[in-house]
């Protein structure tokens, strides 16, 4: 298998495994090596976050394909969704040279010039999950249908509420593709309903608790707010605990983006919709 091929497989088998991994035992988020003997590949994969199960999962994947491969994966992933906590990781990934890196980038400008760099050196990128404004120098990207997703939160939103109202969009920060293109997704879908109006997207900054304070605000100031779409996880987290403190549970539909455990949890509970 050529090696640009093998590096784009290595990823499908990774995202693919954030479906169905979520338990293994490859949590070594913030770094470690596994996989083949020294003889072998490199890969080098570089989280958007360390400690988030989505990221885990897709390690796990990943480590697991490049073993059958005979790869070595080394894991490495910033504290927080952040590219000036990023940029040196990846600053690092260079001068160790590995064959490939896999990348989910934390802002599609910011670290523009870092990958820029770690393609230069001739080090095989690919992108998973979050991309860059321009992914020309990548090998391959892989990521979901995020514009899509965002549309169809809101038909859950709209499902639920056949009479209309306003509905508030709570993301993460600025700048990060997916969850960009999430909102982007939602709020055009919003403005072909004139029953609805958006108030807006907030972002969170990947805290649950900026989450749940921008949440019991917003409802606050608007009580008829009827749905929120929770572009991440953590939004998720933090909408559902903004709801139950402004006591709008049962009142307020909130629609997630991805599922991890915590988000199963609160699905099961029914403090979260969809």
């Amino acid at each position: 298998m050529k090696w640009n091929n093998k590096a784009t497989a290595l990823t499908v088998f990774g995202m693919a495994a954030t479906l169905t991994l979520a338990g293994c035992s490859g949590g070594s988020a913030s770094g470690g090596a596994s996989g083949g003997g020294d003889g072998g590949y490199k890969i080098a994969f570089v989280q958007g976050v360390a400690g988030d199960e989505f990221y885990i999962s897709m390690q796990c994947g990943i480590e697991a394909e490049a073993e059958k491969e005979g790869a070595t994966v080394t894991t490495q992933g910033p504290e927080k969704f952040d590219p000036t906590l990023q940029k040196p990781i990846v600053d690092a990934v260079v001068a160790s040279k590995p064959d490939a890196l896999l990348i989910a980038p934390t802002d599609v400008s910011a670290m523009q010039a870092p990958i820029a760099a770690a393609e230069a050196a001739g080090i095989k990128v690919v992108l998973v999950d979050t991309t860059l404004e321009d992914p020309s120098g990548a090998v391959s990207q892989i990521s979901s249908d995020n514009e899509g997703g965002g549309a169809a939160a809101f038909k859950a939103i709209q499902d639920a509420n056949p009479n209309g109202g306003k509905v508030l969009v709570v993301s993460t920060d600025p700048g990060v593709s997916t969850t960009d293109a999430r909102a982007e997704g939602f709020e055009n879908a919003v403005a072909e309903d004139s029953k609805f109006e958006s108030v807006g997207v907030q972002y969170s900054h990947n805290e649950p608790s900026t989450a749940a304070e921008i949440v019991t605000a917003a409802l606050q100031k608007d009580p008829d707010i009827v749905g929120i779409f929770a572009a991440n996880l953590f939004a998720a987290e933090g909408s559902a605990t903004g709801v139950q403190q402004a006591g709008k549970q049962g009142q307020v539909t909130i629609v997630g983006f991805d599922a991890g455990p915590a988000q199963v949890k609160a699905l099961e509970a029914g403090t979260v919709q969809a």
